[in-house]
Order: C-alpha cells, then sequence, then structure tokens
C-alpha cells in the first residue's frame, strides 16, 4: 500500500473546494424574491461564514482529540454510541454526498449549456460525475493532484471574476451596505431564518477534511489549521462574489435566477463575452464534485471496516484507496441527476446535514464531561462561546425548515429514521459491529 499522505495544501484544498459550489451560485437569487436589501443580504452570508468557523473551531478539538477518517460517523460513534455514528454514515451514504455531487454536477452542465445548447444537460453531469470518479480510483497522489490544480483554478476564476466586475461593469449598480429602517427587524425575523438555510446550505463543506483526516500528514497538528483556513478563505470569497454579483445586476434581475454568475456576466459586460463566463465558471464546479468524490467514500470505507453487511465498502486498490466506495457514491450521484428536481435536493440535503452537524458540534460539550479531550491537544477556541453560536443559528434554521417546507424536514427526518432500521438490521447477528 501506498505510504503517501495528504498534505495541508491538498486538505485546505478539499474544504475551499467542498464549500464553493453550487450553493453560492444560486442562493443569492432565492434570497432576493423576499429581501431586497443589501446589508442584509451582505449579513446572511457573513452570518453563515460566522456559524461555519465556530463549527469548524469546535471539528478542530473533535478531530484532534478523535483522529480518524470518517468525520461525523467517526464522532458520533466515539462520543456518543455506534448506533448514531451508523446513522450519520448511513446520511451520507444516502443523501450526504451523493445529493451534493449530483447538485453540482448538474449545475455545471447548466452553466456549459449556455455555451454548447446541442449537448444534454443529463449527459454533461452524468459524464463529469463518471470521469472524476475514474481518476480518484487511480492512486492518492493523483487524487491529490486532481484536487489541488482544479481548487487553484477556482480560486483564481473567481478572483479574476470579481475583479472583472469591479472594473469592466458596463452598468454597475448604486449599492450601499449601511443599513436602513426595518433592516435589523428583518435580520431577527422568520424570513432571515429561511434565507439563512440557502447560505448555510452554501458553507456546507467546512468539516471536509475530517473525512480523509487518517490520511493526512500529522493530523493531530494539522486538522485545526486546515479547518480555520479553508473556512476562512471561503467566508472572503463568499462575500466578495455576492457584493459582485449586487453590483454587476439589478436585484430584479437576479431574483429567482439559478444561473446567477452568467446573469451578472450578461448585464456586466455583454452577451457574448457572458458564453465564455459561463464556461469559465462551469469549470469551477469541476472541483467540487472532485472534492465530494474524494471525501465521501472515505466515510462508507469506515463503515465497511466497522460493519461486516458493508464489508465491500472497505474494499481498496494497491494504493489504498477505496474504489468500490467511490463507484457506489458515483453511482448514487447519477440516480439522484435522472430522478430528482434541484431545489427539493438542495433543501432536503441541506436539512440532513446540518441536523448531521448539530449533534457533533454538542459532542464536544460531551467530550469534556468525559474527560476525553486533552490539553496538550488543539482546544476550542471561545469555548462555550463558539460551539453554542453554532447550535443556535443552526438550530434556528431547522426549525424553520420544518415549519415552512415540511415536505424537505419530513424527508430528512425519514432517512435518518431508515438509518436506525438499517441499523438494527446489521447489528442483530453477533459479528457484524467491530467492537
Amino acid at each position: 500500500m501506498s505510504e503517501y499522505r495528504f498534505s495541508v495544501h491538498t486538505a485546505v484544498a478539499i474544504i475551499v473546494a467542498n464549500m464553493v459550489g453550487t450553493g453560492v451560485f444560486v442562493s443569492l437569487g432565492f434570497q432576493l424574491l423576499e429581501i431586497q436589501s443589501p446589508f442584509v443580504l451582505i449579513m446572511l452570508w457573513l452570518v453563515g461564514g460566522v456559524t461555519a468557523l465556530c463549527g469548524a473551531l469546535t471539528y478542530a478539538e473533535l478531530g484532534a482529540n478523535l483522529p480518524r477518517s470518517g468525520g461525523e460517523y467517526n464522532f458520533l460513534s466515539q462520543i456518543y454510541h455506534p448506533s448514531l455514528g451508523f446513522i450519520s454514515g448511513w446520511v451520507s451514504v444516502t443523501v450526504g454526498f451523493a445529493a451534493p455531487t449530483a447538485l453540482v454536477a448538474m449545475t455545471f452542465a447548466a452553466y456549459l449549456g449556455r455555451s454548447f445548447s446541442v449537448l444534454s444537460e443529463v449527459v454533461m453531469a452524468v459524464t463529469l460525475v463518471v470521469l472524476l470518479a475514474v481518476f480518484h480510483c487511480i492512486s492518492r497522489r493523483t487524487s491529490s493532484a486532481t484536487q489541488t490544480v482544479f481548487t487553484a483554478i477556482k480560486i483564481v476564476l473567481i478572483l479574476v471574476f470579481v475583479g472583472a466586475v469591479f472594473f469592466l461593469s458596463e452598468t454597475p449598480q448604486p449599492i450601499s451596505l449601511n443599513p436602513v429602517e426595518g433592516d435589523w427587524k428583518m435580520i431577527f425575523s422568520g424570513t432571515f431564518a429561511v434565507a439563512l438555510i440557502y447560505v448555510n446550505y452554501a458553507y456546507t463543506g467546512w468539516n471536509a477534511a475530517t473525512y480523509v483526516s487518517g490520511e493526512l500528514d500529522q493530523p493531530q497538528r494539522s486538522l485545526p489549521k486546515i479547518l480555520l483556513l479553508g473556512t476562512s478563505i471561503v467566508l472572503v470569497l463568499y462575500l466578495m462574489l455576492n457584493y459582485a454579483f449586487l453590483y454587476a445586476a439589478p436585484m430584479s434581475a437576479l431574483a429567482g435566477q439559478q444561473d446567477l454568475g452568467v446573469v451578472a456576466a450578461q448585464l456586466a459586460f455583454g452577451e457574448q463575452v457572458a458564453s465564455i463566463v459561463a464556461i469559465a465558471l462551469a469549470l469551477l464546479f469541476v472541483s467540487t464534485v472532485s472534492a465530494m468524490t474524494m471525501a465521501g467514500p472515505r466515510v462508507l470505507q469506515v463503515i465497511g471496516e466497522d460493519f461486516s453487511a458493508f464489508r465491500f465498502l472497505a474494499k481498496t486498490n494497491r494504493h489504498g484507496v477505496p474504489v468500490i466506495a467511490i463507484g457506489f457514491q458515483s453511482f448514487l450521484a447519477i440516480l439522484f441527476i435522472l430522478t430528482a428536481s434541484f431545489e427539493f435536493i438542495l433543501l432536503f440535503t441541506g436539512f440532513v446535514l446540518a441536523l448531521n452537524t448539530l449533534f457533533v458540534v454538542m459532542g464536544v460539550f460531551v467530550l469534556r464531561w468525559q474527560g476525553r479531550s486533552q490539553r496538550t491537544l488543539y482546544r476550542t477556541w471561545g469555548y462555550p462561546v463558539t460551539p453554542l453560536i453554532y447550535l443556535t443559528i443552526t438550530g434556528w434554521t431547522l426549525v424553520y425548515i420544518l415549519i415552512t417546507k415540511p415536505m424537505e424536514g419530513l424527508a430528512g427526518l425519514a432517512i435518518i429514521v431508515l438509518g436506525g432500521l438499517c441499523y438494527l438490521a446489521v447489528s442483530a447477528a453477533p459479528g457484524h459491529v467491530k467492537d
């Protein structure tokens, strides 16, 4: 087996690539249907970013003390009980990575379809998933190189897009970030909470490095730095991107749009340039699909190691790459592409993943109460305020999903219940659960 370990740069690239995907390029369109204040809109992304940072600070302590690949599956199994870990893994197997992979691939195809309308968007989305699965099945070194290169391309393209909007826009919009009457009331309203659902989904992925922590170089020392650096980079990129969208196009033109980048480019640079921008922006999503194809199967691999019923998922090639798990996740992503609607997948997945991380962040209190958090390793900065901020804001948005989008919320709860039933089934026979 290869001894190659993922570097800090590769792990940060995984986080940035996981986070900067579909969410930031569609969320503003949904938010503008209810909110017309630039101050409130930018505050949404700032609040979402602070929430993600609070989560990352907490995960850093958990990852330093419980250093094994698997993310939430590993944390929940060790902090609470293997049943909760299994349910978390079940979520990862069914929707946690496959559904977001499908969403990003669909967005990639939609952007590329602007310039190549003769090509089927479904075929383009499926092709992207298959090609990246093949690349990541070769070796860790190939995965690392693929991820780092496409993430670097992503960051450069975002910076070029933002710079071009500010310096070359033909019709810049007069926007002010100063609060006006009613803005603070809006921030504490149900409308803000619902809009925050989309923002929190866009920030999903700040925890991605924990899925490959067992393959990192010195994970107990490097993981806190990786989580904080990756999340901070994305926070800055998101604020810049959303300000650029508002600067480039009137709010009325952006409201309800799922291809914000193209709409903004059309109004900022003209139709001909917009088609080129659409191709460039499509490349942004390649690294996201790549990162999810890289991180998600590691959760399936760990489940396969712990539960004999899923032993096939733990099979690796001679380079230690979980090839069966990669193929399985990619197959599920293709099923989502072929069968489900975009907005349903977004809200449904956002609810399930937020509930998953809610229990993990809560676990830092349990870990300390159990006396298992070593003082010599990283400890959450700002504890207990930082995890409480994350729990409060995330819990607030979960409640509003159940109130305003009950079908998506109940579908998410149904997936969790099915995971519990599956755990009972696979653990019923002796020897099925690793001691």
